[in-house]
């Protein structure tokens, strides 16, 4: 049964053993907690799966990690206060998911989908070392949400246990551009990181074919 009682709403799709690796989807902008919980039922009955809703509300279902705000001149920008406090929130809510349900607080993995993508990557930087696997998708690395670059860089090298990142992007996406997901295999490269970049003939969307590569690539590590 899912606890109401935490800090975000969310849905769960239960595990079959206890101490199950965790499996956190993050939504796009717009979207809502309903969206990638469709994957959960292709998913490895052995991963205990949250979806979490965003905390900013967009009518009449959607909600947002945080603002997207458009200029006069068409340019659009993040509001990266919003963002910050987003991800403070996942901060207290993963901690409250370790404590209310039944899965490995050593073990937790995040899969993030555009702006759920963002937010997935910069908490990850944040936590160095927190998640086991961190899947990327139609969404790029915003380093005005990684503090002291640098610094982060050097302890990813020097960390006994790194983050893996899957990270793929569709070709004719006109709502993220490809150079702009592009640059995060450049910044795996500097880490050193394990990770898996995969393009797709698509839009601003996973294909079958992305989730098939994605659940196989996950699954070998997640367990």
């Amino acid at each position: 049964m899912t606890n109401t009682s935490l800090s975000i709403k969310h849905i769960i799709r239960p595990a079959v053993q206890e101490n199950a690796p965790l499996l956190l989807l993050l939504h796009g902008y717009g979207s809502n907690e309903e969206d990638l919980f469709s994957f959960s039922s292709e998913i490895d009955p052995n991963i205990f799966v949250v979806s979490a809703r965003a905390p900013y509300e967009i009518p009449p279902y959607g909600a947002a990690w945080y603002a997207i705000n458009f200029d006069a001149a068409g340019g659009k920008f993040s509001d990266l206060d919003q963002a910050k406090s987003s991800m403070e929130l996942l901060d207290t809510f993963i901690e409250e998911l370790k404590n209310s349900y039944p899965i490995d607080p050593n073990n937790i993995n995040l899969l993030g989908f555009s702006q759920g993508a963002i937010l997935s990557y910069a908490l990850s930087f944040k936590h160095l070392g927190m998640f086991n696997n961190v899947v990327a998708m139609s969404g790029y690395l915003n380093k005005e949400l990684i503090e002291n670059e640098d610094d982060v860089v050097a302890r990813f090298r020097e960390s006994v246990k790194k983050t893996n990142y899957f990270i793929s992007h569709g070709t004719m996406d006109q709502v993220i551009p490809l150079d702009w997901a592009s640059e995060a295999p450049k910044f795996m490269s500097e880490l050193k990181a394990d990770y898996l970049y995969k393009n797709y003939p698509i839009g601003h969307g996973v294909s079958r074919d992305n989730f098939y590569d994605m659940k196989e690539w996950l699954e070998k590590r997640i367990f």
